[in-house]
């Protein structure tokens, strides 16, 4: 059953870095990167960027379609949390968010062979709710 798992590759970016990808991501520090994402017909999502834009959405069509608003409203609004999602980006593969296990595979092994300075980390998740946080019981 584990083949039905689909996948999502995400990095840690130095905060340098970060702040680069989030403002432009034709930077030259940032080439090697860009070259990879052009291969892999991928993107990168800010995760900061991404619950804002979650909350902004929810707030603009009615947050009671939309279950983790508050819990991703109050992550934004820590500053601790707020500078741990501002490194974390997610790849975005063929304008999918989740993917095939042989697409998360090659970007993942093409992001380890990189070996840049700009990565503090990888990692590549799957969809396996056994091993993936679940979203916070409603109240």
């Amino acid at each position: 059953m584990s083949d039905a798992w689909q996948y999502q590759v995400r990095i840690r970016l130095a905060p340098d870095y970060a702040t680069k990808a989030r403002q432009n991501m034709d930077d030259v520090a940032l080439a090697p990167l860009a070259s990879l994402l052009r291969t892999h017909d991928a993107e990168l999502q800010c995760q900061f960027d991404a619950f804002a834009g979650y909350v902004a959405e929810a707030e603009r069509e009615g947050t009671e379609h939309y279950p983790l608003y508050q819990w991703t409203r109050d992550t934004i609004e820590d500053p601790v949390k707020k500078a741990k999602y501002i490194e974390w980006f997610t790849f975005h593969v063929q304008g999918q968010e989740v993917y095939d296990k042989p697409l998360a595979d090659a970007l993942e092994a093409d992001l380890t062979a990189l070996n840049s300075e700009a990565i503090s980390e990888i990692r590549k998740i799957d969809t396996n709710p056994a091993r993936n946080p679940q979203p916070p019981k409603q109240s």
